[in-house]
């Protein structure tokens, strides 16, 4: 029999960047937060010499054991889903920081476009632009009612950008102090390295509005309002997938966990997953979960729950414990599991010079330069067949001597052997990318549900995701490939290889993006969205939802910002509804 434990004011289940910052919110408050995490506690002790590829990158050392919990795979309803047995097109993380402690670090602003989606789209082509397999909706929320809370995000993490981005990034206020000035970024942006120079001069002069990437990877020392400081980033390279030695990347660990736990009111609760969330008629009343080390089944009793961990253990947990209406694809009534949505990474350009060398071993996880000409609503889509767009970029991320072998498109250039090993010692310095990052938009059919035949450790069915690329996927791939191919072509590169002409089925072998979005959706309406623009469920207004599970769909842009801002958004809901309960809308 489960052990009771004493009740709190919130649990929170997983201990991300969501998670994370509604605990930091709370009990800088005074509330009583526990936080349960599935896998292990962390600290910047942890990240110390962490340099070690076939640890990090090549075994997965930060991300969950897919031999105990994983997800099924199949393209549509008539296929049977097969569980994912090793690590292909994303990499769901876990322990205390989440995703947040081995993401990148690149960290833009979902668009003012991403918001009010179905209304702009018939506002300016008509409702007939939308494919009838398409349930794009507005998100109960706009850009600018969300943008002090992406502010907020920003000035705790420390992000650094360019002052003047151009006309196409998503617009922003000068709210920073720094050194008596206003300026629209905590601090400055990162450096500006050759590769980057020659994709910002070739799009230049093509008349594209190219700028510096945003960045998690702090520019200069900081101290944030909560007083927590951190050093500059050294330029290692050693992001995705690490932990950050420096602390200079920001992560949940060196953030917000360390106010909150500082406030004596947060308790970390490591190695527990829960297995369910428990309620009657509308209100919760705690979570069931069990500590993986023992095995023993507790109960954690709170006046607010929070599910906070990654997008598909959130649709899990509210299908197993039954809370919220299923989706059903048919009849596309229910809407836990709906609009699950992915990201069109494929197209893009890889350029080879012969004449031309790069430091690329260097870097950082958000060294890069981008342009937003083709993502959004900023290009006319009169005379194209999808809609929403992508992003087109340079990112010196470092390459890893395991995991990295690029060779030029050369007719008769064998794929193995003596003289294919050669080519990647000479081509390896003189390789770029330009990667294409695409919107990914609902259709009826890319649904995620509970698998009928495999279960987890504990016996819990699995989650199934159900997904292919449709049209609007393969035609806006062609479309940001032959985009990035001119500008490769503007580049003077010797060899192009162009990818993503000809997108076929989806193939979860491959990575692609961790950037899963949907199943747990918002909006203004509970026919149509699971939680509302606090993330608080409409079925149980005691129980928030927080994280990429609510993005009705996925833009061109990394997520991370946003779930950010939903988070502190969030965290301001929870505290309203302790005082006041009920509805927040």
């Amino acid at each position: 029999m489960a052990e009771k434990l004493p009740k709190k004011d919130v649990v929170i289940v997983g201990v991300g960047w969501a998670g994370g910052i509604i605990a930091s919110e709370l009990t800088k408050k005074g509330y009583d937060v526990i936080g349960l995490e599935r896998g292990k506690d962390r600290d910047m002790a942890d990240y110390l010499h962490g340099h070690d590829e076939l640890r990090y990158s090549t075994r997965k050392e930060m991300m969950q054991d897919l031999s105990k919990d994983t997800v099924t795979f199949r393209n549509h309803t008539k296929m049977t889903a097969l569980p994912m047995r090793q690590y292909g097109a994303f990499y769901p993380g876990d322990g205390v920081g989440g995703a947040g402690a081995h993401w990148n670090g690149q960290t833009y602003r979902f668009g003012p476009y991403d918001f009010e989606i179905r209304s702009m789209t018939i506002e300016r082509y008509g409702e007939g632009k939308i494919p009838k397999d398409m349930p794009i909706q507005d998100w109960g929320i706009t850009y600018d009612e969300l943008q002090p809370y992406f502010e907020k995000f920003e000035a705790m993490a420390g992000i650094g950008g360019q002052e003047d981005e151009g006309p196409m990034a998503p617009p922003r206020r000068a709210v920073f102090d720094k050194n008596g000035e206003k300026k629209k970024y905590p601090v400055g942006p990162m450096k500006v390295s050759p590769m980057m120079k020659m994709f910002m001069d070739a799009t230049t002069e093509l008349g594209y509005h190219p700028y510096i990437v945003p960045t998690a990877n702090l520019t200069e020392p900081y101290t944030n309002e909560d007083g927590v400081s951190r050093a500059a980033c050294q330029y290692c390279a050693f992001c995705e997938h690490y932990g950050c030695e420096y602390g200079a990347k920001a992560d949940p660990v060196v953030t917000v966990l360390p106010v909150a736990k500082q406030t004596g009111k947060f308790t970390v609760r490591p190695h527990s997953t829960v297995i369910k969330v428990l309620h009657t008629d509308g209100k919760a009343s705690g979570v069931v979960f069990r500590d993986t080390i023992t095995g023993e089944e507790y109960i954690q009793e709170a006046d607010v729950v929070v599910l906070t961990s990654y997008v598909f253990n959130n649709v899990r947990l509210l299908l197993n414990s039954k809370l919220g209406k299923p989706y059903n694809p048919e009849t596309q009534t229910g809407v836990v599991g709906k609009n699950y949505c992915y990201q069109v990474q494929q197209s893009g350009a890889s350029l080879f010079f012969e004449d031309k060398e790069f430091n690329s071993y260097a870097g950082a996880g958000a060294l890069g330069a981008v342009i937003d000409d083709f993502n959004c609503d900023n290009f006319d889509h009169s005379d194209v067949d999808f809609l929403h767009g992508g992003a087109l970029r340079v990112m010196q991320t470092g390459k890893r001597p395991i995991a990295t072998n690029p060779v030029p498109p050369i007719e008769g250039l064998p794929g193995w052997g003596k003289e294919w090993k050669a080519a990647t010692l000479k081509w390896y310095h003189r390789n770029i990318s330009i990667g294409g990052q695409g919107a990914s938009l609902p259709n009826r059919y890319n649904y995620l549900d509970l698998d009928p035949t495999y279960t987890d450790e504990y016996g819990m069915p699995l989650i199934r995701m159900t997904f292919n690329y449709h049209d609007q996927d393969k035609k806006l791939s062609k479309y940001l490939a032959e985009k990035a191919e001119e500008i490769g072509k503007k580049m003077n590169a010797t060899y192009i290889k162009v990818n993503g002409l000809e997108l076929g089925d989806f193939n979860i072998a491959n990575y692609q993006s961790t950037h899963n979005t949907g199943g747990v959706i918002m909006g203004n309406d509970p026919e149509t969205s699971a939680v509302n623009s606090y993330l608080q469920m409409w079925d149980a207004d005691n129980v928030f939802v927080v994280g990429a599970s609510a993005f009705p769909h996925n833009s061109g842009y990394n997520p991370t910002a946003t779930v950010g801002a939903l988070a502190y958004r969030a965290a301001e809901g929870i505290e309203k509804f302790i005082k006041e309960g009920g509805s927040l809308v």
